[in-house]
């Protein structure tokens, strides 16, 4: 595991102790749980968009010519 230096408001580091003291865990801890949390959802967003471009390209599916005008969707 490596270390990583930051720098964070005095404020914002106080509420983040309070916070971590409050939830019986530490700064370090949150912000470990953060940023793996942040790498896993962005892993899976990558994996989603990938496999979408995939099921798009595959897909049998066609569009038409378009045989409406923007405003009359709007007609009532």
């Amino acid at each position: 595991m490596k270390n990583i230096t930051l720098s964070v408001d005095e404020e914002v580091l106080a509420a983040a102790r309070r916070h971590a003291a409050e939830h019986n865990s530490t700064v370090n801890a949150l912000v470990r749980e953060y940023l793996t949390n942040l790498a896993a959802h962005q892993d899976r967003a990558s994996r989603a968009r990938t496999r979408l471009r995939q099921l798009s390209r595959q897909s049998q599916g066609r569009l038409g010519k378009k045989t409406w005008a923007r405003e009359e969707l709007h007609d009532r």
